[in-house]
């Protein structure tokens, strides 16, 4: 700490000036802090200098690392690692005065979320944290946690704190340890504290309520409920100086607790929402940045490159997870802090992108078209996907639009954890007054699109098809199925079935004609969600289908687009000459 800058806001000025690479999260939390030196007085907080430089010494001259080639070197914190306790210990709120008893100022954050890539030392940044709070808080009869779901997960973090005490003679001679060869209690006698693991498989089984002075909370995108969180939490409420210490990778589903602090940190940090108790450091790339294409955004998920994650590990990830599709959503999470809504990708990130262009839609006319219509539930995400028949290149060009009610717009929104709102201001998505899908709408919209285009033929899931049905006739277009009296008039609808025959020869033409390099898809986020949202299920005959039931999002435009597609490629097979050579199961023999 040879500079005479605190590192905390030499940290925060470095990353603004781009002397450190930094995602957008970590920018706007280093914005926060620049900021609120200014504003200090306004606020009613107090950045304290001397207690942020306090506990970066405790860890660099008490504290040593352990395993591998650390064993036994004193714990140097990194720039980042700096950053964030130098801001945990180092800003005050100074609203209700002092501390009672005290001529000191509470601290002000109470709660911090920690999300970076694999291997990057948050479990031993954690575990300092605690043995500070335990020794040198001035805390009496302290209660830490290592606090996970599962009682191997707490260790973890624990063994670290462990081994921090058995390397540091000043913290062997003044702690005490208990519970065997696998120690499972660190007390501080001198002050009635401890420090012990626990875990959710813990309650019911004769623990007693926790009141943490620090709780730290590992691996947050493996809690399947909120239980663990809320009772560190509701703990605190008897301690003036409590902390909640939450680190994590990112996860794979935005049905969660992890998710939640996810989406709330960032929005905290960028400044959407005021909380002035709560710390965020969220590692995420930029936009459209890609990690198995550019190397040069790594640091902004990995703040520790270099030094516990190596250039030659993450290239190694990175080229078996091209090798391995089924990997690559774990490498993405993982090492890149992609949130993937699956934990099984369908079609790798780069393929898909690959295939998007933004068309010339108008160039379209002339060549024949094909629809798919995925209907859903009038409050879910209604999608009509138009493919054109291949090209003198055999390429088939797509798009998709997606309909979903207005009035629930931004429920909608926080439900599914996208920016419907943002999209629908885009043009990406259409969204009509109501509380449901008017599917006269949707009717009005494909009559429009027939008009310009000249559809032949509509690929579609039967519910709800008597619906859309009745709203063609009324907006005047044509159409007739098969055992229809217009039949021969208008546009003809195909029942397509949803199961393992049918939809396993959809997806099986959907990734002939992108893995070929034969796809051209007119680029929508929408549908860019809804690929990375797909789950397959897979029959004894190895027949494949998209499952709704299993995916974390969206799928209804990926449905859509395969049923159009699979119509249009008939065409180049030759076999298009009419709706009966079209086998569907349960409607057709």
């Amino acid at each position: 700490m040879a500079s005479d800058r605190n590192p905390v806001t030499a940290y925060a000025e470095d990353v603004l000036a781009g002397k450190i690479l930094a995602g957008p999260h970590v920018r706007n939390e280093c914005t926060r802090h620049l900021s609120d030196l200014k504003k200090q007085k306004e606020k009613q907080l107090f950045f304290d200098d001397a207690d942020s430089t306090r506990v970066i010494e405790f860890f660099e001259n008490f504290l040593c690392l352990n395993g591998g080639q650390f064993e036994g070197l004193p714990f140097i914190l990194l720039p980042w690692q700096r950053f964030i306790v130098g801001s945990l210990f180092g800003w005050k709120n100074t609203a209700d005065g002092f501390l009672h008893g005290t001529e000191k100022y509470p601290r002000r954050y109470r709660m911090a979320f920690i999300e970076t890539g694999k291997g990057t030392g948050k479990s031993p940044l954690a575990a300092g944290v605690g043995l500070f709070m335990l020794t040198s808080d001035e805390e009496p009869r302290a209660e830490v946690y290592a606090a996970a779901v599962k009682k191997d997960q707490a260790k973890v973090l624990f063994r670290d704190a462990v081994a921090m005490v058995e390397l540091s003679p000043t913290l062997d001679s003044s702690l005490f340890m208990s519970g065997g060869a696998e120690k499972n209690n660190i007390a501080y006698l001198k002050h009635g504290s401890f420090f012990r693991p626990i875990s959710s498989e813990d309650r019911g089984r004769g623990q007693s309520g926790p009141r943490p002075h620090c709780g730290l909370l590992d691996e947050i995108h493996e809690h399947p409920t909120n239980i663990m969180v809320e009772m560190m939490r509701a703990g605190t409420k008897w301690r003036q100086q409590a902390m909640i210490f939450m680190i994590t990778n990112s996860g794979s589903d935005r049905e969660t607790v992890c998710y939640d602090y996810h989406d709330y940190a960032s929005k905290v940090s960028s400044g959407a929402i005021k909380d002035e108790s709560f710390f965020s450091y969220v590692c995420a790339l930029d936009e459209e940045e890609d990690p198995f294409l550019d190397e040069e955004c790594w640091e902004k998920v990995n703040p520790s490159l270099g030094v516990t994650t190596t250039m030659k590990y993450l290239r190694e990830q990175v080229q078996q997870a091209r090798g391995m599709p089924s990997k690559e959503n774990f490498v993405r999470r993982l090492n890149f802090c992609q949130w993937t809504d699956s934990d099984s990708v369908w079609v790798a990130r780069e393929t898909w992108m690959r295939a998007e262009h933004v068309l010339d839609l108008d160039k379209l006319v002339g060549r024949r078209a094909f629809g798919g219509l995925d209907l859903s539930g009038r409050k879910d995400l209604t999608s009509f996907a138009l493919a054109f028949e291949p090209d003198a290149e055999g390429v088939i060009d797509l798009f998709v639009e997606f309909w979903t009610p207005k009035d629930t717009l931004l429920d909608r929104a926080s439900s599914d954890r996208v920016p419907y709102d943002v999209w629908e201001k885009e043009g990406w998505l259409h969204a009509q007054p109501g509380k449901s899908i008017d599917y006269s709408f949707v009717a009005k919209r494909i009559a429009e699109l027939h008009s310009k285009y000249d559809i032949e033929e509509i690929a579609y899931d039967r519910y709800r098809i008597e619906d859309i049905l009745r709203e063609f006739d009324a907006s005047g277009l044509e159409a007739f199925c098969e055992d229809d009296d217009k039949f021969g008039s208008g546009i003809r609808m195909i029942p397509h079935g949803q199961g393992f025959v049918d939809m396993g020869k959809a997806v099986e033409v959907f990734e002939e004609y992108l893995l070929n390099d034969r796809l051209r898809v007119h680029t929508n986020p929408v549908l860019r969600w809804n690929v990375s949202s797909v789950v397959l299920d897979t029959d004894a005959a190895g027949n494949r289908k998209f499952t709704k039931r299993k995916s974390t999002g969206r799928i209804d435009g990926v449905v859509a687009a395969a049923m159009a597609i699979r119509r249009a490629s008939n065409l180049a097979a030759g076999t298009n000459s009419g709706p009966s050579v079209y086998e569907t199961e349960n409607f057709f023999v």
